[in-house]
């Protein structure tokens, strides 16, 4: 058994002490992977295997410690079947050798792993390990795991090379999952400022609406014509269902976001960037769900709607007023209304005014697209797609 020497600090540049510059080329391969756009297990697979390959691992695997320390949050292994995989049963929790490497996280090399002390638990499936070497994953502010191979094929044991590589893959994950976690916080406490800035907003528009309702009613009692009574009754129960239309949505929103933003900021993003050119900013409102429940593919495609259907309103309508609606229920629909000269129906069918692409969309998704002359004039889109 060979214990390498500990470390009580991120060693600097392992790679230094690598001499094959093929090695050294694909471990650079290897660690700008981390400036990918890849999910964070992705990129640990990736890292994983890339171990296995450069040093000769018939098996590689990495944990992952959980915020609190006390066991593996992520379980990755490679070279084993997924009927492999079934037979062994659930992940270890970060016990036996895998446990040393957590209490003592320093770079350990054996012969034979079956004749280590603290080579227990091993479920009865498991495939035979003997020749082991085990890495801490770390950066400069923590350790986050353990990367280790085992069965070197072509040799009896790791080598001293084989270690700095590991070393220096393992240092790579270590950047990367410290990069994830703190993205995770920094969205965490993004959320909880926007529900605190819903939360004070929606206080402020409910007080105000809920008073301004109820000084109509109180101006109906002294009302003598009954038409009167009925006209602000029903203007006042019109009010109230606003709210609460508010409300609904901002519980909605105060359930968090999957992606800070989402779509409620680029659609508002998207108006004010376009108002420029429309001559007007369009007045935007929303019903629903908007972040929660819209798949990202369906966003997508609802952001490239709007900004077509604006752009040609401000080419084409001549209009001074435009209305952006954005519903979310069992369906998404968006409607985008202006003020301007209108369309030749008659057109809409030819394709006119790229609206063919607004339809395409919309079939695509199973949905339905419609071109309408408004209330008061001009154009009415309805862009309708299901959930």
């Amino acid at each position: 058994m060979s214990r390498s020497e500990p470390v009580g600090t991120l060693k600097a540049v392992p790679h230094r002490k690598i001499n094959d510059p093929v090695k050294l080329r694909r471990l650079l391969d290897a660690v700008l992977m981390i400036e990918a756009d890849l999910e964070l297990s992705a990129l640990l697979r990736h890292l994983v295997e890339e171990a296995c390959a450069m040093v000769s691992a018939r098996y590689g695997a990495l944990g992952v410690l959980n915020e609190t320390r006390s066991g593996l949050d992520q379980f990755i292994t490679v070279g084993l079947s997924a009927e492999q995989e079934k037979l062994i049963g659930s992940p270890p929790t970060g016990r036996g050798v895998l446990g040393l490497l957590i209490t003592d996280p320093t770079p350990l090399r054996l012969a034979d792993l079956t004749t280590h002390p603290d080579n227990y638990g091993v479920p009865i499936h498991h495939p035979l390990m003997t020749s082991f070497l085990g890495v801490p994953v770390r950066s400069r502010n923590g350790v986050y795991g353990n990367l280790y191979l085992t069965n070197k094929m072509g040799a009896k044991r790791f080598s001293h090379e084989d270690e700095f590589l590991v070393e220096a893959l393992a240092t790579a994950a270590g950047i990367a999952i410290e990069s994830t976690r703190l993205h995770e916080r920094i969205r965490a406490v993004s959320v909880l400022e926007d529900r605190d800035r819903i939360a004070k907003d929606l206080h402020d528009r409910v007080i105000q609406r809920v008073f301004a309702v109820g000084a109509a009613l109180q101006g109906a009692t002294r009302l003598t014509d009954l038409a009167q009574v009925v006209e602000k009754v029903n203007a006042a129960v019109d009010g109230l269902e606003a709210t609460m239309t508010e409300i609904r949505s901002a519980v909605y929103e105060l359930g968090g976001a999957d992606i800070p933003g989402g779509l409620r900021q680029g659609v508002l993003e998207l108006a004010a960037e376009l108002s420029p050119m429309l001559g007007a900013r369009p007045l935007v409102t929303f019903s629903g769900p908007i972040d929660n429940a819209v798949p990202q593919r369906t966003a997508d495609n609802l952001l490239a709607v709007l900004r077509e259907a604006l752009t040609n309103a401000g080419k084409y309508a001549q209009a001074t007023r435009y209305v952006v609606a954005l519903t979310v229920t069992d369906q998404v629909k968006l409607e985008v209304v202006d003020n301007g000269v209108g369309v030749e129906l008659t057109s809409v069918g030819a394709g006119g005014m790229g609206l063919k692409n607004l339809r395409d969309r919309a079939e695509r998704l199973n949905g339905t697209f419609e071109v309408a002359v408004g209330d008061g004039g001009g154009t009415r889109l309805t862009w309708c797609v299901p959930l």
